[in-house]
């Protein structure tokens, strides 16, 4: 008996020594972490503290439709609120493109608020130094180098003609970056020891939000500069896309696509393509038709001396005239037509949309994935059905991406008109130079 109590008090004693050298040795791990643990370390231990989105449909709705099942409810709720958001669509479309850049500037802010505050709730019971003043920070000086190399690069002559606007323009890039060293630097000593890893998290999270929300908002201003068309339709695929996709997966979804969004189906994801790629080819149609017809939707933004003011006047290029194009034989057979009279922007549409339709989605699959990871359904509760801002752009910001490589690749030529402009800015030793120049080469060609 004495030497069973012996062995016991033993194995305990050899138990309680483990552990410390354990904790000892988790100490020593957290010290050399510069103060952080691996629990406080791991974001995607335990659930994050990420509040609840709460019910926010209109009390007349809930009234209106309280009979109906969760299923049908969320169904209707989705339909009236896509409505409306459709309307308003048309109604910013109507009050032209500089309302339109100053509305897209506003759903950027709101997207980055939403990402920015998950972070900020999975995080705040660290107490960060600095960390939601440093995201705004941030944002505020990436938008100054955007817009402002918008502001140059589109409106030159504005630029040039306001002599406050010419230097800011001419050290632009220099302030640019002075704004964010001196928010480089504020971060740098806002460092605490105890949270020096979580800092880094954050620091690198609000940095892959500016990349994802600012840098392709400002893709869909450049884009909007353009003509309105570029953002009209590429928008409208998507809108359709989603529409469809959610219809087709509503009363016919069984086979799940993806892990990252249950709900999302196969047959949802091919309704959506062929009633995208139909849309495209149908009704772009009636619609290019009635967008040509109108130059304000076909030219590009421009500032006009004469009138003082943004102008959307211009002569239509080929990309919105008629063109005859030769069918496939194979067509011709079972047509009886040998060519067809189109507009090329048609058939650019078509490209869209198909992108819209199987590229598009996995914008949607990542911003599910993301959500995933911190355990909540939407990114916020702004519009009722929907979630956040963030929820109904997912799509947008990605096609937006690919409509402006799209323009830069197949689209975009030299213009005229900026080279004209460069070209009054220079000296006029410069400028004669330039001339002679140009005289020289057009001479040896036989055009001068």
């Amino acid at each position: 008996m004495t030497e069973l109590r012996h062995r016991i008090a033993t194995e305990n004693q050899l138990q309680h020594q483990s552990s410390e050298d354990k904790g000892s040795e988790a100490e020593d791990r957290v010290k050399r972490d510069g103060g952080v643990s691996d629990s406080e370390c791991r974001p995607d231990s335990g659930v994050p503290e990420v509040p609840v989105a709460t019910d926010d449909t209109p009390e007349v709705l809930n009234k209106a439709l309280s009979g109906l099942s969760s299923r049908w409810k969320n169904w209707w709720v989705r339909g009236i609120l896509t409505l409306a958001m459709i309307s308003f669509f048309f109604f910013i479309i109507y009050l032209g493109p500089m309302v339109l850049m100053m509305i897209v500037l506003c759903v950027q802010i709101k997207c980055f608020h939403e990402i920015i505050t998950i972070g900020y709730s999975v995080y705040h019971s660290y107490h960060l130094p600095w960390f939601r003043t440093l995201s705004w920070y941030f944002l505020l000086c990436v938008n100054y180098f955007f817009y402002g190399e918008t502001v140059t690069d589109y409106f030159f002559t504005l630029v040039q003609r306001e002599e406050p606007l010419r230097i800011l323009s001419k050290y632009h890039r220099f302030i640019s970056f002075t704004l964010y060293l001196t928010g480089f630097c504020m971060f740098v000593l806002s460092l605490v020891k105890k949270h020096y890893r979580l800092q880094f998290y954050m620091f690198g999270w609000t940095h892959v939000t500016l990349l994802i929300v600012v840098t392709q908002s400002h893709l869909i201003i450049h884009n909007l500069f353009e003509g309105m068309i570029w953002f009209i339709v590429p928008i409208s695929c998507v809108i359709c896309n989603d529409i469809m996709a959610y219809m087709f997966g509503f009363f016919f979804g069984r086979t799940p696509l993806i892990k990252l969004s249950p709900k999302k189906t196969w047959e949802g994801f091919i309704g959506g393509f062929f009633s995208t790629v139909v849309f495209g080819i149908l009704v772009r149609i009636s619609e290019t038709h009635l967008s040509i017809s109108y130059r304000y939707f076909v030219c590009p933004v421009e500032f006009n001396n004469d009138s003082n003011s943004f102008t959307v006047d211009c002569e239509p290029s080929e990309l919105f005239q008629l063109q005859d194009y030769t069918l496939p034989s194979v067509l011709q057979s079972i047509t009886g037509w040998s060519t067809v009279k189109l507009f090329p922007f048609q058939i650019h549409s078509i490209a869209l949309s198909a992108f819209a339709s199987i590229m598009g989605p996995f914008g949607g699959f990542f911003a599910s994935g993301f959500k995933r990871a911190f355990k909540i359904k939407d990114f916020a509760n702004t519009i009722p059905g929907h979630g956040g801002i963030m929820d109904r752009f997912d799509c947008q910001y990605l096609m937006a991406t690919f409509v402006n490589v799209y323009i830069a690749s197949f689209i975009r030529g030299p213009n005229p008109t900026k080279v004209i402009q460069q070209l009054l800015a220079l000296r006029p030793d410069q400028q004669l130079h330039i001339y002679n120049s140009l005289k020289a080469h057009l001479t040896e060609r036989g055009l001068g």
